[in-house]
C-alpha cells in the first residue's frame, strides 16, 4: 500500500462523521459507461448528442425516441456493486458514515446497502405518472414499448433530472447538511465540473478532503489528499 492510500485509511480509521460525494467513475467498474470518458455514452454517434436527448425540452417534443435512447443506454439492470459501493454502505453500518451523495442515478449503493444516499439527479429506479403520480419500477419502462404509459392512461417520466431542470431542493439541502457536518469529506469518480452538484463540495468545513479519481479536477488545490487511482482498487485496500 502506497503511502496516500496508507494516509487515507488512517483517516477513515479516525473519522466519525465521514462522507462520501461520487460521480460516475464509482459505478463504470461494475461495467456502467460514464458520459465523459473515451469509451463513455459522449464519444458514441447518435443522431442527437447524449445531452440532447436527455434534455427536458428533448422529453417533451421527442418522448417516444427518447425512450428508445433510455432503454438502450441507461436502464443497466443487471450491474453489481463493486468494492466502492460495499465499503460505503459497512462503514453506515459500523456507524463512521453520515452519508453517501451521489451523482449517478443507477441505485447501486442501495443495492450493495447504503441507507442514507442524497441523489442529487435522481433514479431510473423511479418513474412516475405525469398523471396520477403512481410509481413504476424501471423493469416496468424497460419491458414497455414506444412511449410508456401508466394503467390510468397518462405519460410515465423517469424520476431523474434531465438537463434544463433543476436539482431537488429537499436533497440539495441534505446533501449540504451532511456534507457541512462531515470531519471527512472523500469525493472519487467525479470530474466536478457539472454545476451545481460540485459547488456542494464549497460547504465542507473540515480539514481533510480527499480526491480519487484518474484525471486532474478544478478542485486539487484545495485537496489535502489526491490519489490517481480506479476508486474500487483504492476501496478494496481500505
Amino acid at each position: 500500500m502506497n503511502s496516500n492510500a496508507e494516509t487515507l485509511k488512517s483517516w477513515v480509521a479516525e473519522s466519525r462523521k465521514l462522507v462520501f460525494f461520487g460521480g460516475a467513475g464509482v459505478s463504470t467498474e461494475s461495467g456502467i459507461p460514464d458520459f465523459r470518458s473515451v469509451d463513455g455514452l459522449y464519444h458514441q454517434k447518435f443522431d442527437y448528442p447524449p445531452e440532447t436527448i436527455l434534455s427536458h425540452s428533448f422529453f417533451l417534443r421527442h418522448t417516444e425516441y427518447f425512450y428508445r435512447f433510455y432503454r438502450e443506454k441507461m436502464l443497466a439492470l443487471d450491474v453489481e456493486p463493486n468494492p466502492a459501493h460495499k465499503k460505503l454502505a459497512q462503514w453506515e453500518q459500523e456507524g463512521k458514515l453520515l452519508a453517501v451523495v451521489t451523482q449517478n442515478i443507477d441505485g447501486l449503493h442501495q443495492k450493495a446497502g447504503s441507507k442514507k444516499v442524497y441523489e442529487l439527479h435522481g433514479s431510473v429506479l423511479r418513474n412516475y405518472c405525469e398523471k396520477c403520480g403512481k410509481f413504476h419500477d424501471a423493469q416496468f419502462i424497460k419491458n414497455s414499448r414506444g412511449i410508456p404509459l401508466c394503467s390510468c392512461g397518462g405519460r410515465i417520466k423517469p424520476d431523474v433530472v434531465l438537463y434544463e431542470e433543476a436539482l431537488d431542493e429537499k436533497t440539495m439541502m441534505g446533501a449540504i447538511r451532511a456534507i457541512s457536518e462531515a470531519d471527512l469529506l472523500i469525493v472519487g469518480g467525479t470530474s466536478l465540473t457539472v454545476y451545481p452538484a460540485a459547488g456542494l463540495i464549497q460547504y465542507y468545513r473540515g480539514s481533510r478532503l480527499v480526491l480519487i479519481n484518474r484525471d486532474e479536477t478544478p478542485y486539487d488545490n484545495q485537496a489535502d489528499l489526491i490519489l490517481r487511482e480506479p476508486i474500487g482498487q483504492v476501496f478494496s485496500r481500505l
